[in-house]
């Protein structure tokens, strides 16, 4: 016998609880079915899918068919290519929706702001973002209406992008803070106006003004006070924990300019890679009709120099492409912007071991001449009460 139910959260009318009358179907009602469905394959051991919770890439029955028909398509003209022994340069096929949510998973994974993910989306692929009441929406060049985050997935959506930054830019902050505790000598420094002090045995000019001497003098004092207070204030007790500090700069003042240089041969690497690519799309076509035509020793002869080019081009971006594919014009400009940036901020570290190193010299320097000056002083002394005894 059929009885009535209990009030339930998602019965919203009376008459829902009575025995033989139908379910009013409302969305509390339908979730608590998925919920229901979900805990009947738990209970079995059955396999299933998250009902309650948003996809976090949302692909519709329509999307997944024309990925499919595409990548179809592409395989079908990539063996016509392959048979004229030409690689493709695409072997899977994106739609305009996987296009821009590829996009945007490498560009949320750098940005630590909105404002930052919406400058490097537009720069890099091309697509404009908008936060219009509440949901993020993005264009790209090829359209005219924008695609809201909800036809994406919840993964790019405002209140989960909004989050990853604020992750990314606590996280840039902890490997700073990182960097500067395992580091801890590369912020003190903070250029000064020391200079070395003027020997003046060995200074000619002086030995023959004396004018100048005096003034070379007052110079030297104001040196050697600026030099102690240096000492004083950074903590360099002893002459050995200076000399080790002006070593560990040193090293990592060679270590930055080796990266540096190293960088910059990557990048002179991507220039030629660009050049060469350049080169091979431009005769790519020509070749293309060489390897159909019927007479190819004609054709090769009139266009001996286009063939030419694209030989030596195909040829060098086969060398150095590791896996056998050839790169795309738009990743080897990426790729050179990002190593430009990294060539200026390794050249900027340098830059800063660099002056930081002259300045630590400096230091010692004027410590050997105040020591040695002390020295002098004190055998100087001592030969003086010798000669007084003698006397």
């Amino acid at each position: 016998m059929v009885s009535d139910i209990a009030p339930q959260p998602y019965t919203e009318r009376a008459i829902d609880r009575k025995a033989g009358y139908k379910h009013h179907l409302t969305k509390e009602y339908l979730r608590h079915l998925q919920g229901s469905l979900m805990d009947i394959c738990q209970r079995e051991g059955l396999y299933q899918v998250d009902l309650l919770s948003p996809a976090a890439e949302k692909i519709t029955q329509q999307e997944y068919h024309a990925q499919r028909r595409g990548q179809l398509n592409l395989d079908m003209a990539n063996m016509e290519i392959m048979a004229e022994g030409i690689a493709p340069m695409k072997t899977k096929f994106e739609t305009n929706k996987e296009k821009i949510r590829n996009a945007i998973n490498d560009i949320a994974e750098r940005a630590k702001s909105f404002e930052e993910f919406q400058r490097l989306l537009k720069a890099e692929y091309g697509i404009q973002v908008k936060d219009h009441r509440g949901r993020f929406s993005y264009l790209t060049s090829d359209r005219q209406k924008y695609i809201s985050a909800r036809k994406l997935g919840s993964h790019y959506g405002r209140e989960y992008l909004l989050q990853l930054f604020e992750e990314n830019a606590l996280a840039a902050e902890q490997n700073q803070a990182q960097w500067a505790q395992d580091d801890p000598i590369t912020i003190l420094f903070i250029k000064s106006d020391l200079r070395l002090v003027v020997d003046l045995q060995n200074c000619i000019k002086a030995q023959q003004s004396r004018a100048y001497a005096q003034k070379v003098k007052i110079s030297n004092l104001q040196q050697m006070a600026k030099t102690v207070a240096y000492i004083q204030e950074h903590g360099y007790d002893t002459q050995k924990k200076l000399q080790d500090t002006t070593d560990t700069i040193q090293s990592k003042m060679a270590k930055a300019r080796s990266d540096a240089k190293l960088t910059e041969a990557k990048l002179k690497k991507v220039n030629e890679q660009i050049h060469y690519l350049g080169q091979y799309l431009s005769t790519k076509s020509v070749y293309a009709d060489f390897l159909k035509s019927t007479n190819k020793k004609d054709f090769r002869q009139n266009h001996a120099d286009e063939i030419a080019e694209y030989e030596e081009a195909l040829q060098f971006l086969k060398q150095n492409s590791p896996d056998g594919k050839l790169p795309t014009m738009k990743d080897l400009r990426s790729e050179k912007e990002l190593l430009v940036q990294q060539k200026s901020a390794q050249y900027e570290t340098y830059q800063y071991f660099r002056d930081y190193h002259r300045e630590l010299q400096t230091v010692c320097e004027n410590v050997n001449h105040i020591l040695d000056a002390s020295q002098t002083k004190q055998q100087e002394q001592k030969k003086s009460h010798q000669s007084e005894h003698s006397i």
